[in-house]
């Protein structure tokens, strides 16, 4: 307790006015629920003595960003279909959520028809008052790590939640309005930029151009694709005027229900790996990634492709190998303010290396991938890269790597497998 107070202090100094606000911020809500605290205390007591005949549990729903909204309760939900972080004996599992606002509301209701929700200002106390008594840690829902599948389990296990009748006939009306056709094969793209999270600068490392996925997406479309560019907030519109690449993201007309509902039912989703690739994750859908730092390549499933920015050293304009992006611990970055500190500029894929990536997703989805001659020898290389990188990280990220790397990718930057 003495370390903590003298950390509090420490920080106000540091920080000044600014940091007392915010703390007293963070202290203000427990001022006001004390009376809930109190009230909570013999409710927690009972729970202990009934531990014996029946366990309850609970888990505080992340529920203010998409990603983890999603991919961290299904995990939950795939993990107890597999018997993984659930107790031997008789239990009863509470959901509730953890901190408002909520992103989505159509999701909250379909994970309501599947999760006992229970009210915030019920619960929330019930935890807090859980934690202050020493021997309650068997009463928080676990799972193995978040929102990554280090079990494999999306491959294994099925879809947990569904849209009612009537909200599949309302989607299928909306995709009308938006002007895709019954039937139409329409792909999903997010392109994370520096309009999301202004206030955490740090994650601008995963920021992208939108203009530099125009090609792709085009290609896309020529070969009959819709492409729905997602996204809550956006910096800039996507500059194509291809009738079928269709800029929801600006429209007007985005829904809370629509970003669900498209999600669900794409053909696949092109992602810079943020937060709204997490919905076509729990429905099943592939997924071609973009993804920084590159030790969190969504490894899990073999419907997922990845490629990964150019990191370019500035002291001598050189491109880093993948073996030296480890040993400089670039790999699992994730702060802007890493890269900067050791001179690494991160370069975005150029418009053809997106569009390989794209393409190749859906030639194999189309049943017509060819591989490319070097392509076994430069996937096993970079597994064994990845491999070495996983075991000095220390992080428990990945399970079994079914996942592919962009052939193409791997082939044209041969100087990255060194």
């Amino acid at each position: 307790m003495q370390h903590f107070l003298l950390r509090q202090v420490n920080q106000i100094k540091q920080g000044g006015v600014s940091a007392l606000y915010r703390k007293l911020n963070k202290i203000k809500p427990h001022l006001i629920n004390f009376p809930l605290y109190i009230s909570a205390i013999p409710l927690v007591a009972l729970i202990r003595i009934i531990r014996p005949l029946v366990l309850i549990r609970w888990y505080a729903i992340v529920a203010t960003r998409i990603g983890h909204f999603a991919a961290n309760i299904e995990l939950y939900a795939c993990e107890k279909d597999h018997n993984i972080n659930v107790p031997a004996q008789r239990h009863f599992d509470i959901f509730f959520v953890g901190h408002k606002p909520i992103c989505n509301y159509q999701l909250f209701i379909m994970w309501k028809r599947v999760l006992r929700i229970w009210p915030h200002y019920f619960m929330y106390p019930v935890m807090i008052i859980n934690k202050l008594i020493p021997g309650g840690e068997c009463h928080e829902i676990k799972t193995s790590n978040h929102d990554r599948d280090v079990h494999n389990l999306f491959d294994k296990s099925s879809v947990h939640i569904s849209f009612s009748d009537q909200e599949e006939i309302y989607g299928a009306s909306e995709l009308r309005k938006h002007g895709i056709p019954e039937g139409a094969k329409f792909v999903c793209l997010i392109v994370r930029d520096s309009a999301y999270l202004e206030e955490l600068p740090y994650h601008s490392y995963r920021d992208g151009n939108i203009q530099q996925y125009v090609m792709a997406c085009e290609e896309l479309a020529n070969r009959g694709y819709y492409v729905i560019r997602m996204g809550a907030k956006v910096k800039n519109s996507i500059n194509s005027k291809h009738p079928k690449i269709i800029d929801y993201a600006t429209s007007g007309s985005r829904s809370e229900f629509m970003d669900i509902y498209l999600g669900a039912k794409c053909s696949f989703c092109i992602s810079t790996s943020t937060g709204f690739d997490s919905i076509p994750a729990i429905f099943r859908k592939p997924i071609a990634f973009v993804t920084v730092p590159f030790s969190y390549i969504y490894t899990f499933s073999s419907k997922y492709i990845s490629i990964t920015k150019h990191h370019i050293s500035k002291d001598d304009g050189r491109e880093l190998s993948f073996s030296e992006i480890c040993s400089m611990k670039l790999d699992v970055s994730l702060s802007s303010s890493d890269y900067h500190k050791k001179n690494i500029e991160l370069v975005e894929n150029s418009p053809e290396e997106i569009r390989d990536l794209v393409i190749e997703m859906a030639d194999r989805l189309e049943g017509v991938w060819i591989e490319p001659t070097d392509d076994i020898k430069n996937r096993e290389r970079f597994k064994y890269i990845f491999s070495r990188c996983q075991l000095s990280n220390k992080r428990h990220l990945h399970g079994e790597f079914y996942s592919h790397i962009g052939a193409l990718f791997l082939k044209q930057n041969s100087h990255l497998l060194k």
